[in-house]
């Protein structure tokens, strides 16, 4: 990375500052500057320019937004002298692509002074004001990209939803397009993990605002100026107050979280977003960025989806792909060069470690086949384990391949209390009786109960079944107190997104590290009185 080699760059701060001269060795300049926000919120952003070209030589510019760019953020690879934090981020490959890289700090965050807002209108401000000051410099071209994973992401998709001027392309890796289902599904906080498939006993949704105040307050290099200095450490009165008690309401109709939903602002857009999210994220979950992907316009649109957890693919998604196909997509719609983008509309990771091309996911041949569950009566209770937690149904071993791709639904007719939950799990179980889970949903309990599943896209192999169980609270998933009380299944009818045509794996890839862990760390023996008691027995209809 280029924080590894950046050691001797000089320190420069200013409005306007000229581009420092280069040191020796050196893989590029840097320099840092304030910008103003419309409401007079000063943000600090970070230069980084091509070693040996002119002050005023015009080039295209990657952009990103972050709160989490402190000149103190990332210790495992420090700057003595201070400067930026690119870590996880392609700068080395636009530097040497030819482009200018600049990282600005959102209001609150880093050097830059403000109330953060948690994707609010201050934060969609502060992404039009850097788009718009990058593209209007006299060292750029006016065309800006925007790149980055996760919260880095979320402001892509805030330029998305903007436009602002001199906005040329968007790439988004596991991108937030919804705050709350982020946090929370269907009212219910998700419990969140630095690691990608186990959240044994980690912090819930409504710790999460308190973690990003803390982000916050990251202390400045000793270097940074006293402006620097002075917004690393301070917040103005209230921003904290309102910041959590935004992040911990569970209620999706607060006006704070319906304005934060970005998926029907971006409907129909046409700026080309390069955008990848993992299947097995257990961070962004693969949620409504499918929901987002399918409401947008026409364009040169990319899509990675497949079966990782919470990062971008550069050399985790078991692919040497990717590095070279973002790169091709801003040289073609950022620097404007005449380059084609390798690779499909689509790449799809199989969870059987194939991958394939598709022109929309889920796919156009994706149907709706109904299975009805069978019933009965469950505890919610939470962590203690038992049998009166759970309803199994499974399938006879499958007579052939079931490929099933997109979001699986569950409607159900329930008794019990409106502080209890109802979970539907789907599972493949293997010859050896072993179930590996699929996808699953949440809900409180509702006389008419709704439950959207997070997408997947899992072939089941001739000879697996397919199980479905209905439960109260995962514990490593999701944070709810239990209400020790009986809930009943009068019905309970499960929709399954299934391909009519079978998919052959068509691009060459490999196996993402992510897969391997999730069959170990998320399957577990099935008790035969389950597999061979002919009461828990169900039919799996075919697609056309």
């Amino acid at each position: 990375m280029v924080a590894r080699v950046a050691a001797g760059v000089a320190l420069m701060l200013g409005m306007a500052v000229p581009a420092v001269a280069e040191p020796p060795g050196a893989p590029f300049t840097w320099w840092q500057t304030y910008l103003t926000a419309p409401d007079g919120t000063r943000l600090h952003a970070d230069v980084l320019r091509p070693p040996g070209i002119a002050d005023d030589a015009k080039t295209p510019v990657l952009l990103t937004v972050s709160p989490y760019r402190s000149h103190l953020a990332y210790l495992t690879h420090p700057l003595p002298e201070g400067g930026p934090s690119v870590e996880n981020l392609p700068v080395e490959q636009a530097l040497r692509a030819g482009y200018t890289y600049v990282l600005v700090d959102l209001r609150g965050f880093g050097g830059s002074n403000g109330c953060p807002d948690y994707g609010g209108p201050g934060e969609r401000s502060d992404v039009v004001t850097a788009v718009e000051w990058a593209a209007a410099q006299p060292w750029s071209t006016g065309r800006v990209g925007m790149t980055g994973t996760s919260y880095e992401a979320w402001t892509g998709m805030l330029a998305l939803a903007a436009k602002p001027k001199g906005l040329a392309a968007v790439a988004a890796f596991a991108p937030v397009v919804d705050p709350y289902s982020y946090l929370y599904m269907r009212g219910v906080s998700w419990k969140f993990s630095g690691k990608p498939v186990t959240d044994n006993g980690i912090r819930p949704a409504d710790q999460v605002g308190l973690e990003h105040l803390a982000i916050a307050s990251t202390p400045a290099h000793w270097e940074d100026s006293p402006e620097y200095q002075a917004n690393a450490v301070s917040m103005p009165p209230g921003c904290a107050e309102r910041y959590v008690d935004l992040t911990t309401d569970h209620d999706a109709t607060n006006p704070g979280w319906v304005e934060r939903d970005l998926v029907d602002d971006l409907r129909g857009n046409t700026i080309p977003l390069f955008v990848s999210q993992g299947f097995l994220d257990g961070n962004t979950r693969a949620d409504r960025v499918f929901e987002m992907w399918q409401g947008l316009g026409p364009g040169e649109h990319r899509a990675w989806f497949g079966q990782w957890g919470h990062t971008d693919c550069h050399e985790k998604c078991g692919t040497p792909f990717f590095d070279a196909e973002l790169m091709a997509f801003f040289d073609r719609h950022v620097a404007g060069k005449d380059v084609e983008v390798p690779g499909p509309r689509i790449r799809v990771g199989q969870f059987d470690g194939g991958w394939r091309s598709e022109t929309a996911w889920p796919p156009a041949d994706s149907e709706r086949v109904t299975v009805q569950l069978r019933t009965g009566t469950y505890t919610d209770r939470g962590l203690l384990p038992g049998r009166d937690r759970e309803i199994w149904s499974v399938s006879e071993p499958l007579a052939e391949p079931t490929h099933l791709s997109g979001v699986a639904t569950a409607r159900l007719q329930l008794a019990g209390p409106e502080s209890a939950t109802v979970t539907v799990e789907l599972y493949d179980i293997a010859p050896d009786d072993r179930a590996t889970i699929i996808t699953r949903g949440i809900a409180p309990v509702r006389p008419d109960t709704d439950i959207r599943l997070l997408a997947q896209d899992w072939p089941l192999a001739a000879g697996h079944r397919l199980g479905a169980k209905i439960t109260d609270v995962i514990d490593d998933v999701w944070s709810h107190a239990p209400s020790n009380a009986a809930v009943t299944v009068h019905s309970a009818r499960l929709e399954l997104p299934v391909l009519a045509a079978p998919r052959s794996p068509d691009l060459p890839g490999g196996t993402p590290d992510w897969h391997a862990r999730w069959r170990t760390e998320k399957t577990f023996p099935v008790a035969p009185d389950i597999l061979n008691n002919p009461a828990t027995a169900i039919d799996l209809p075919r697609a056309r």
